[in-house]
């Protein structure tokens, strides 16, 4: 097997190496060292430093092993809080094992910026969003994969506290050009058209897959909403291109920077962009969303519904027929868009919000999903309380 100026060899079983290397010692070649572990064709490479053996094998990074996406994902959502605490989230992972679940989402960064562990980047370490939330990140990721759990890092991309705090030249601003935008709730966004921001979600997206995660999911990924649309710039974007010319600018960008992480990846979208043609004000196309990500995550919650759509005066009191129409509507785009109706996952309400969602009205969410032609789904619940007897055992 060929290899580089700079290229070594090194045998995966290191008993196997310590036992050969004192027998036959360690063979030299051209100013490389090589060795020969599990027989021909089993080989593993290191960067040779000139460092002793013992020394460059203490150095080695160990890569992590992933779980292959299950063929129908049947997942719950677990924040980083939650995660953090071995008592709480093993009632989780136990569920998981009891029912027909097989995957976890689980926040890496949400709504107030931070990160939820320690990173190695030292970009990513400068710019200090790093918090010791999940202190033993990947012996979590490794007991998730030790049971067949398919683990997925959520990352809240734009809307960003800790960022706009530390760079408000990167925040979404009001029409003076200077002053820091709010929506209704106080929350701050980034520039949706900022190469900062983007080259930052792109590094935590990097760093959450070297801890082991399975997939990235990306989430906040539009322009704001829910605020003063009057008095708002972006004064990063060029305002003769459309939002969602200029989102897909973001979509293609992640596509070709994370080319190299082999992971799927997932986006998270307005529940209405299924139905919708138009961006919805936030940049949202389904079309333009779908060629760059492996999976696409509406979030049809009935309940975010407005009211008198398509002709119901409290969508949230009738979730087959919501999630039925908006994921069937999906399916057929995605179909006219020579893509498949197998990238659809869509977001489940499994909290109270406009009606009482017991564990009837979650199972027809999932009835709808499936008499859509669909079999994916995850369950969002905030409180991380979920309904166990709208899952089959």
């Amino acid at each position: 097997m060929p290899f580089g100026n700079a290229g070594r060899m090194v045998l995966r079983e290191f008993k196997i190496f310590f036992i050969l290397a004192a027998a036959v010692g360690v063979f030299s070649f051209s100013g490389h060292k090589f060795f020969w572990p599990e027989g021909p064709g089993h080989y593993e490479y290191l960067a040779y430093s000139g460092e002793s053996v013992t020394q460059d094998l203490e150095k080695e990074v160990k890569k992590p092993l992933h779980v292959k996406t299950p063929e129908a994902v049947k997942g719950i959502y677990m924040t980083s809080w939650i995660a953090s605490r071995k008592d709480l989230r093993e009632g989780l992972i136990k569920l998981i094992e009891e029912t027909e679940l097989n995957t976890v989402v689980i926040d890496v960064k949400d709504y107030t910026g931070k990160i939820a562990f320690e990173v190695s980047d030292p970009y990513l370490q400068k710019i200090g969003a790093a918090e010791k939330r999940i202190t033993d990140v990947k012996e979590l990721i490794d007991r998730l994969h030790g049971k067949n759990i398919y683990a997925v890092a959520r990352i809240a991309a734009f809307q960003d506290p800790y960022m706009v705090g530390l760079r408000p030249d990167l925040a979404v601003k009001k029409n003076d050009g200077k002053t820091v935008w709010k929506d209704y709730k106080g929350a701050v966004w980034l520039d949706p058209c900022s190469r900062e921001a983007w080259k930052y979600v792109a590094a935590i997206g990097r760093e959450a897959e070297a801890a082991g995660f399975d997939e990235l999911n990306f989430d906040y990924i539009r322009f704001p909403s829910d605020g003063n649309m009057k008095d708002i710039k972006y004064n990063l974007c060029n305002p003769s291109i459309a939002k969602s010319d200029l989102l897909e600018e973001f979509f293609i960008y992640l596509d070709e920077e994370l080319a190299d992480v082999n992971i799927p990846k997932s986006a998270d979208l307005f529940g209405m962009v299924t139905v919708n043609t138009d961006d919805l004000n936030i940049g949202q196309v389904l079309e333009k969303a779908e060629p760059y990500f492996d999976y696409i995550m509406p979030m049809v919650y009935p309940s975010h519904y407005p009211k008198g759509y398509n002709g119901y005066q409290n969508p949230a009191a009738h979730p087959y027929e919501i999630i039925k129409l908006g994921m069937s509507r999906a399916a057929e785009r995605l179909v006219a868009a020579s893509s498949t109706p197998s990238k659809l996952r869509p977001w489940l309400q499994d909290f109270n919000l406009g009606a009482t969602y017991d564990a009837a009205m979650i199972r027809k969410q999932k009835q709808a999903v499936y008499d859509s032609g669909l079999d994916s789904w995850v369950l969002w619940s905030p409180s991380n309380k979920y309904t166990t007897g709208a899952l089959d055992k």
